[in-house]
């Protein structure tokens, strides 16, 4: 078969265009890709440990054959076959090692944004993402998000958000035993960290994880500390005003919460007609968002009925 005499007798580099025209066809000449082809390549890749000859080839490869080699990768990751339809996700939970090589990859320029495609392809497996958020790699993933390189950092920043977002259980039952250590590192470094970009993604992922449905008892306890508030309020008077929007989404957040703890009352009825100030002021740099000018006028509201509230008691 194409490909496989290739990938024995002669260097590797000689088989990636061979093996991307039977996952993929050829762009030129639309070649029809053949579901067969595409099976026997990855039980091959799978059953005879090929996937990690490539994986451990790549910083041999030239940049070109290396984004053929992250295309296959990709394939391959995504392949389902009849006879074993979790091919890949049982070969990566077999071989976890190889999420280890592919992350440390950002410790290495070179490497970085390579090993960082791959990663997040093999991170769409539960078993690997499970994996690496049990790992030390979350706690490096604060460095790594933080490489003065841009295109780096920002590589760094989707494999994080990949994990914290993809599978909802993993991520829940992750954030529920890591909390405490967790949301201190993510407010020290990313959301103080005086990077703009840094804070900027981190304020949007931080909304995102607190307003999924499966992470509620880790918002509600979030939203329950006086420290974390703070954190959030010094970022709505960012000079940026995308951070003030994404961090908006935060801090309602601590406003709706039913259960306040009376610190953070107190807290909200000392900042009362600043608070009040600010989001009579507060728009848009844009059209007109219906949604968030009704999240707003809620805002307002809560804060003037959490003081109402306190007064009467």
């Amino acid at each position: 078969m194409v490909g496989f005499g290739l990938f024995k007798k002669k260097k590797i580099s000689s088989s990636k265009t061979p093996m991307r025209m039977v996952l993929f066809g050829d762009d030129d000449d639309e070649v029809t890709v053949s579901e067969r082809a595409c099976d026997q390549l990855t039980n091959t890749f799978f059953s005879e440990g090929r996937l990690r000859v490539l994986i451990l080839s790549l910083p041999k490869l030239e940049s070109g054959l290396q984004l053929d080699a992250i295309r296959v990768i990709a394939g391959l990751q995504r392949r389902r076959v009849a006879a074993n339809p979790y091919i890949a996700s049982d070969y990566m939970e077999n071989n976890l090692d190889l999420i280890d090589i592919l992350l440390s990859g950002y410790q290495v320029d070179d490497l970085a944004l390579t090993y960082g495609a791959i990663a997040r392809d093999c991170i769409r497996h539960q078993c690997v993402a499970k994996y690496v958020l049990e790992s030390d790699h979350m706690k490096k993933f604060f460095a790594y998000l933080q490489n003065p390189s841009f295109e780096i950092a920002s590589d760094a920043q989707a494999t994080f958000r990949e994990l914290l977002t993809r599978h909802k259980s993993t991520v829940s039952e992750f954030l529920s035993k890591n909390q405490d250590w967790f949301f201190q590192e993510y407010n020290s470094q990313l959301l103080e960290s005086p990077n703009y970009i840094t804070r900027r993604h981190a304020a949007k992922l931080l909304g995102d994880i607190l307003q999924c449905s499966s992470n509620s008892a880790v918002r509600d306890k979030y939203v329950s500390s006086l420290n974390n508030l703070r954190v959030v309020m010094n970022l709505l008077r960012d000079s940026n005003r995308h951070i003030q929007f994404e961090c908006f989404h935060v801090f309602k957040l601590f406003v709706g919460n039913q259960s306040k703890p009376q610190e953070i009352i107190r807290v909200l009825l000392a900042n009362q007609s600043k608070l009040l100030q600010f989001f009579g002021e507060f728009y848009l740099d844009r059209v007109n968002d219906e949604q968030f000018e009704a999240d707003k006028s809620r805002v307002m509201r809560e804060i003037i009925n959490t003081t109402s509230v306190t007064v009467k008691s």
